[in-house]
């Protein structure tokens, strides 16, 4: 017996859940993509993604997922031989280095773990340590969505800057940009790039870059450009410029749409939906975790992400058992714990276009589970959920 008739819906941190409103954009015939209305498109979407990104510098799109847009940034600002400082909380940056290796760039990892954030002040250290300036530049990411933690962006810049050295801040925002404050100027970032399946509730596809002056300088003496992610080739005065040949038409739409709603939204009253709603998922997993067996996978609170919960599960295939049991019994699809915590977690993303009825249901359906499959787990997680959004959302 089962009690998943109806649509399914999408735990996980990425693709996220698509309003109907963004479905329907992409509803359309095609259009001529040489002039008009896709020509203004394409100007209102950069304009809008260097806001986002809190930026007066340019921003590229591309036709690529998050891995694209990692290759996009580095083969822009890096040659070959090329050393990076790549800091490690998760498997996303690590992920970000590899790629920046197998194109030719020496790495170094700074050493971290997947329970805790960057700690700034090593940052710095290391950067006083590179006497010789070999280290052309810093990656890391904002939210790690297979460890669940935040980075304090704003204090790794601050870092940097501490430190007198020249390298360049690179920022992967995939799992936070549109749903938490991102600065890019103000924090000192000279490259960020991010992706349209998370936060910006858009079909997979498209992945964007965005370049502060510094970055731009680099940029000409870089020898690991390729005609496809260079930006300069992108600058040209011809609209199939702008996406090196044809533009992704409907995808541009729907992301026009999903702009559109998010300035409609607000930042602020977005940022607090999504700090309201995670802290709702926090208050049900600190009850769970009373059983001993389900815990959270960053220890500190303060640097547990806005939009995706890590919650390791002990015992052999518990956590397994637990995810199947919500999506073929109920409907809900969690996250896998990816990386050094397969097999050891599950996730559950709160990004983009969610609400209290999606978060409450899916905790609601994820204690059904705890009870179904007899997993020790403090009693009332769904009650801490509710009264804490109760006293937290205004009559």
């Amino acid at each position: 017996m089962v009690v998943r008739a109806g649509r399914e819906f999408l735990a996980i941190p990425g693709p996220t859940t698509m309003p109907d409103e963004v479905l329907r954009a992409m509803h359309r015939p095609a259009v001529d993509i040489y002039a008009g209305e896709l020509i203004a498109l394409t100007d209102s979407l950069h304009a809008d993604l260097s806001k986002l990104f809190r930026t007066r510098g340019r921003t590229y799109v591309y036709i690529a997922n998050g891995h694209g847009a990692w290759e996009a940034a580095l083969t822009n600002v890096l040659s070959r031989g090329d050393k990076i400082l790549v800091l490690e909380s998760g498997r996303f940056a690590l992920g970000w280095g590899d790629a920046a290796e197998k194109l030719g760039v020496e790495i170094e990892i700074l050493p971290g773990a997947w329970d805790r954030a960057v700690r700034p002040h090593e940052v710095e250290a290391r950067l006083r340590q590179d006497k010789e300036g070999r280290i052309k530049a810093v990656l890391t990411v904002q939210v790690d969505t297979a460890s669940g933690v935040v980075n304090d962006i704003a204090a790794i810049g601050r870092a940097i800057k501490a430190a007198g050295h020249d390298a360049l801040f690179m920022v992967d925002a995939v799992a936070s940009l549109g749903c938490m404050p991102f600065e890019m100027d103000g924090w000192h970032v000279d490259v960020a790039m991010s992706a349209s399946q998370k936060g910006l509730m858009t079909p997979p596809g498209l992945g964007f870059v965005a370049v502060g002056e510094r970055a731009r300088a680099v940029h000409h003496a870089a020898n690991l450009r390729s005609p496809y992610w260079d930006w300069t080739a992108r600058e040209g005065h011809e609209h199939y410029q702008k996406y090196a040949g044809t533009p992704p038409v409907h995808l541009l739409y729907a992301l026009r749409q999903a702009l559109d709603m998010l300035f409609a939204e607000g930042a602020e009253h977005t940022f607090l939906r999504h700090r309201l709603l995670a802290e709702a998922v926090r208050r049900a997993v600190g009850v769970w975790a009373e059983g001993g067996v389900l815990s959270f996978n960053i220890l500190e609170p303060s640097e547990r992400a806005d939009t995706v919960t890590t919650i390791r599960v002990t015992g052999d295939g518990t956590a397994e058992a637990l995810k199947d049991y919500c999506r073929d019994k109920c409907g809900v699809v969690l996250g896998n714990g990816i990386g050094a915590l397969s097999g050891r977690a599950v996730r559950i993303a709160h990004m983009g276009h969610i609400n209290a009825p999606m978060i409450l249901g899916t905790l609601g359906v994820v204690e059904v589970g705890l009870n179904a499959l007899r997993i020790p787990h403090g009693r009332g997680g769904v009650l801490a959920a509710t009264t804490w959004l109760g006293d937290n959302v205004p009559a």
